[in-house]
């Protein structure tokens, strides 16, 4: 398993999705997305993952001009806006290779060992 783990410091389910791969002895990488974010590549890889850019999105995201801005840009636009704007995506993103989950699923997770 590659475990990477986009989230930041603050995201309470982004600890908890740490400490649930840490318990497990499954090594992982932490990237934390207010120093560097993800990649085109990266995104694009979770994107067809989870089912589509709506589902990285959050609706809850304090940046609430940004939220309203991508409702209406057409999908090339939305992705290059999203990798702009990074702190609107849900987090974590937890990557397995061609495997990706948004938010805390360890449901999803244990299937992965």
């Amino acid at each position: 398993m590659n475990i990477q783990i986009f989230g930041t410091g603050k995201c309470f389910d982004t600890k908890k999705a740490q400490r649930y791969f840490k318990e497990r002895n499954i090594k992982f990488q932490m990237i934390d997305m207010k120093e560097k974010g993800m990649s085109k590549g990266e995104f694009t890889s979770v994107c067809q993952a989870v089912g589509g850019i709506d589902k990285m999105i959050d609706p809850k995201g304090k940046d609430k001009d940004i939220l309203a801005l991508i409702s209406y840009l057409s999908e090339e636009d939305k992705v290059a806006k999203l990798l702009e704007n990074q702190k609107v995506l849900k987090t974590p993103i937890v990557r397995n290779g061609k495997l990706a989950t948004v938010g805390y699923q360890p449901d999803v997770w244990k299937n992965w060992e």
